[in-house]
């Protein structure tokens, strides 16, 4: 089975969801002061950082849909001050993302993709506006798993998402999701005779 773009980009995004899922666990005993904390990073806390992830999500989700209000919808995602609320918010989103991947075809990649930025509209393919939104989703969610080092929370390991033979590694994070090895990653390769 040759791995296509479009079974990569579904990994991608339930690797997303397994990595926010088990980043929030992780950072539940959080209190609010910690959360809000000054650390070093391109935002100054772990909120403010989770809250730009939830806030960009929001926006490129409702552009992929086509909703004309996607800046509006950005705009009044709200700031949230406390880490139970933002990690179910980034859920719906998460869960948002996935759907969207499942029902995609390949017609679907090269669709259009018209966003509406402050003074002009940009227009990209499906296909990039995924692989930027995944990107951005990686990069700032590795800030806050950089700035977790500074608290009493152990960063946890978010990057054994991608490998069909490493579900081992995810076997809780997946029952907790409800997922299936097989539904997500497909077969596995058969085991190698030496």
């Amino acid at each position: 089975m040759a791995l296509d773009l479009l079974h990569y980009l579904r990994i991608q995004a339930h690797a997303n969801r397994l990595a926010n899922h088990r980043l929030h666990t992780a950072m539940a005993p959080l209190t609010r002061d910690e959360l809000h904390a000054p650390r070093t990073s391109f935002f100054p806390s772990l909120i403010e950082t989770l809250n730009h992830i939830l806030m960009v999500d929001v926006y490129y989700l409702a552009a992929l849909h086509g909703e004309a209000d996607m800046v509006k919808q950005a705009d009044e995602v709200p700031q949230h001050d406390t880490l139970p609320p933002l990690a179910a918010a980034q859920a719906v989103a998460d869960h948002r993302l996935i759907t969207f991947c499942e029902a995609l075809d390949a017609a679907g990649l090269d669709a259009e993709v018209r966003m509406q930025r402050r003074d002009h509209v940009q227009r990209d393919r499906a296909g990039h506006v995924l692989a930027h939104l995944l990107n951005h989703q990686v990069h700032h969610r590795g800030q806050v798993h950089a700035m977790l080092a500074g608290t009493r929370i152990a960063p946890p390991q978010i990057d054994e998402f991608m490998l069909p033979s490493e579900g081992h590694l995810r076997e809780p994070d997946m029952a907790a999701l409800g997922w299936r090895e097989v539904a997500v990653y497909g077969p596995l390769l058969p085991p190698s005779r030496g």
